[in-house]
């Protein structure tokens, strides 16, 4: 939990036990959904509502500390921000993992292609894990 609070912290971001908590499972368990976050911290907040979570979360993504992975036909996934980088999504399983690419070289090029001035990207790549593929 000290590391939580020390990262909220320096982020400027107010710290609250549910605050602590959404870090936390954050940090061990990335690429999680609203509501796999909720039944989790609901273990140890037994009283938190969805709503607060909801609030926590939105509040987090404003202050660019939490960001949001939006993977088509499937629920949002949060994880703490990082350095850009992409995903991979198992069509099988729904495991989302994180893949380091040159994304400077695709936006230049997209870019030049394009016209577009771009600010923000979001590169998905969906298939079969090698796990699911061996079964």
């Amino acid at each position: 939990m000290e590391s939580s609070e020390r990262l909220l912290r320096e982020h400027g971001i107010k710290v609250t036990p549910q605050r602590l908590s959404i870090v936390s499972e954050l940090s061990g368990r990335v690429h999680m959904s609203i509501d796999d976050l909720y039944q989790s911290i609901k273990k140890s907040f037994p009283s938190i509502s969805l709503a607060t979570v909801y609030k926590n979360i939105n509040a987090m993504m404003d202050m660019n500390f939490i960001q949001e992975v939006k993977i088509p036909n499937q629920k949002s996934r949060f994880e703490l921000n990082k350095e850009p980088h992409s995903h991979l999504f198992c069509q099988k399983c729904g495991k989302v993992e994180d893949i380091e690419l040159e994304l400077n070289t695709i936006t230049t090029q997209a870019a030049q292609k394009s016209g577009y001035k771009i600010d923000e990207q979001s590169l998905i790549f969906s298939g079969i894990c090698p796990k699911c593929a061996k079964n």
